[in-house]
């Protein structure tokens, strides 16, 4: 709906495409500038913490599975990391290792999904990824082998490609035979030949000029890019573990969203491929880094249009790294490491594909959860992509607001929101004779 006034205008889109989850945009324009850009996530919440209240200690890994089907190992990992802090447990590194394979896996399957069928068409001028595949089958069949890729790695190491099963905590309920990861590292192989492909095909699209001016957050990590576990780095090189979560991060209420807003000491800030890479990349394999600089990208990049050709870099990166991790594997003694419930609190922070993603459970003597917290990467991010919204609209005004609203919605796509992942509160007012 758009209304029209001699000084003002108003632009909504009751609901943005290609992204997950419901959203819609809300445009004010007024005296020639844009006075109001909220990007409304109405989906209804799930209430999953309220949900993990009253469980026992080692059923949030495969509960907060099922928030989202796309990144459903981060939810696990980062729920076991939680879990086992607030227990006192460590797990020997060959779990860690598998761990971090399987990650690779949700970050080349979710990367692959976005790129080729979700923001792809944006840059070449199509409505969508029919379209796209219309215009070039052989462009859409790679990004499809890519996505096959990541989705054999959470098969094998998983169990199965969404919400995966095999996941537990303390480690897994089975480890991946010696066949079925010979098979995965033949499969990687090509899929890395075609991730370098992306990344060159990415490097020579049109992307707009602009750079956002937002705090970074990112996790950082010692022994390489960081993924599974690590702690936490801002721009400003402040450092702090994921137990200091809420003492640097505030949420909020937002009257237009169903998502809390996360601000980082009051400054609003971005989470995700831009802030990773900008914190990190002297820590990507020397192949990522090379693909980088030859697409053009410096140590730093910050325009939100360019986050597609960051997530082809960041796709080359986990396919050597699980590469890496398939050559030096060992299988651990057991499993999983028993995982033994006592009262505490527990954290744990891990790298999904859009942003971090923390957790915090409380668990009583009786080994069940007293209290969780959740806070995904669409809601920290949300008062970044309103505030760029805001500047970028200003510089369209000359635009119909037919173009306005696409270039609008474009824009929403650069971060790849999770609206269902985001979805936390929902205000409910009854009416009634009892009531008013």
């Amino acid at each position: 709906m758009t209304h029209r006034g001699p000084v003002d205008r108003l632009i909504t889109a009751g609901e943005i495409s290609r992204v997950e989850g419901e959203g819609a945009l809300r445009l004010r324009v007024a005296d020639g500038r844009v006075t109001e850009a909220e990007l409304h996530l109405y989906e209804p919440p799930r209430y999953f913490e309220a949900l993990l209240v009253g469980r026992g200690h080692a059923e949030p890994p495969d509960i907060t599975a099922r928030i989202c089907g796309i990144c459903p190992v981060a939810y696990q990992m980062s729920s076991c990391q939680a879990i086992e802090d607030a227990c006192g447990v460590q797990v020997p590194e060959e779990i860690w290792a598998l761990r971090r394979l399987l990650y690779c896996g949700e970050w080349i399957e979710s990367h692959a999904l976005h790129i080729y069928l979700l923001h792809a068409p944006d840059f070449l001028g199509l409505p969508d990824a029919v379209e796209l595949a219309r215009a070039d089958r052989a462009l859409v069949e790679r990004g499809l082998a890519l996505k096959q890729a990541g989705n054999e790695v959470m098969e094998v190491v998983g169990g199965r490609a969404i919400h995966p099963v095999n996941v537990r905590l303390g480690g897994f309920h089975r480890l991946p035979s010696a066949e079925e990861l010979a098979r995965l590292e033949r499969l990687l192989r090509p899929a890395l030949d075609r991730a370098l492909q992306t990344v060159e095909w990415a490097s020579r699209l049109d992307f707009p000029d602009y750079e956002c001016d937002h705090a970074l957050l990112a996790m950082s990590a010692p022994d390489g890019y960081p993924m599974e576990r690590g702690h936490l780095v801002t721009d400003s090189l402040q450092e702090f573990p994921a137990s200091a979560w809420n003492d640097f991060v505030e949420s909020r209420q937002v009257p237009h969203s169903t998502a809390l807003q996360a601000f980082l000491q009051g400054r609003r800030y971005l989470s995700g491929p831009l802030a990773r890479y900008s914190l990190n990349q002297a820590k990507l394999s020397p192949l990522a880094r090379q693909a980088a600089r030859a697409a053009g990208l410096g140590s730093r990049c910050v325009n939100p249009f360019q986050s597609m050709l960051v997530r082809a870099v960041e796709v080359v990166y986990a396919i050597e790294e699980a590469l890496r991790i398939l050559e030096t594997y060992r299988p651990p003694r057991r499993p999983y490491t028993d995982v033994p419930a006592r009262a505490g609190e527990g954290h744990g922070v891990t790298e999904a594909p859009r942003g971090i993603l923390y957790h915090r459970y409380r668990i009583d003597r009786d080994g069940r959860i007293g209290q969780a917290q959740i806070v995904a990467p669409t809601a920290q991010n949300q008062a970044a992509i309103e505030e760029d919204l805001r500047r970028l609209a200003g510089g369209w005004l000359d635009l119909d607001d037919a173009a306005l609203t696409a270039e609008c919605e474009r824009a929403i796509r650069n971060y790849d929101p999770c609206i269902s992942c985001a979805a936390h509160f929902l205000d409910v007012r009854r009416t009634g004779p009892e009531h008013g």
